[in-house]
């Protein structure tokens, strides 16, 4: 193995850790501004208003989300298989 293929499966890697991530951390980030915002105008400060509802929605967009999620790694996972037996030869 090569130094530029180490660092093109680790590139790889992290993109696509990073793309899979993504929405899930948005949506939690999101719903996380938005409950401050409203604890803010309410002056509402119960510890648990945070929490519980980033942790709904965050269950329900992963739900949502995991054919797509498994659908990319396992092209990853195909991709790095193929690439290793490439790199065997």
């Amino acid at each position: 193995m090569t130094e530029e293929l180490v660092i093109e499966l680790l590139k790889e890697v992290f993109y696509t850790t990073f793309i899979i991530l993504l929405p899930v951390l948005g949506v939690s980030l999101v719903v996380g501004i938005v409950v401050s915002i409203f604890q803010a105008a309410t002056s509402i400060q119960e510890s648990t208003l945070t929490f519980v509802p980033k942790i709904l929605v965050t269950a329900i967009t992963i739900i949502l989300l995991l054919p797509w999620m498994i659908d990319k790694v396992i092209s990853f996972a195909t991709k790095i298989l193929t690439m290793f037996s490439t790199v065997i030869k």
